[in-house]
């Protein structure tokens, strides 16, 4: 059986205009390029041909992965999240013990994972150590420089 993925609708959202425009516009795009570098002659040294084609590969390829995360989607209704304890799609403020900081994360699955944008997947070490947890408990995180601890300081919706 293949994994679940896990999706806010937030990210299944992303993920369906993502599909929408490679199907509709990109790959018209790169067919068009395609169609211009063979009207250029040979092909064994075009370079604008061979570039066209790679982009083309991974056009497809990208449309393929989306259609496999959305076939196995699973979206959390991030309305109806229970505020009683850490889990996807809930935001979590927690206390980072060692630097003496507040964090601030949005709890997602691991498509959607982003550090930049403060979205740790569930599946991450600090993402696995805080589901499940209540505003109050202390986690600890096993991380390669050692042990982390965080203090659970706030669960909100995301939204």
């Amino acid at each position: 059986m293949e994994k679940k993925n896990i999706l806010t609708y937030e990210g299944l959202q992303k993920l369906e205009n993502e599909l929408q425009d490679l199907k509709v516009v990109k790959r018209k795009e790169v067919a068009q390029k395609i169609k211009e570098a063979r009207e250029q002659g040979d092909l064994s040294e075009n370079a604008e041909y061979d570039a066209a084609k790679d982009e083309q590969r991974d056009i497809e390829a990208r449309i393929e992965e989306i259609e496999k995360i959305l076939k196995n989607a699973e979206v959390v209704v991030e309305d109806e999240v229970d505020l009683d304890k850490i889990s996807v799609g809930c935001r979590v403020k927690i206390y980072d013990c060692e630097f003496e900081e507040e964090l601030d994360y949005k709890i997602v699955g691991s498509t959607e994972a982003n550090s930049l944008q403060g979205k740790i997947s569930n599946e991450s070490p600090v993402g696995k150590a805080l589901i499940g947890a209540k505003v109050g408990d202390t986690v600890k995180v096993e991380t390669q420089a050692g042990e982390i601890e965080y203090k659970v300081l706030e669960i909100q919706r995301s939204n």
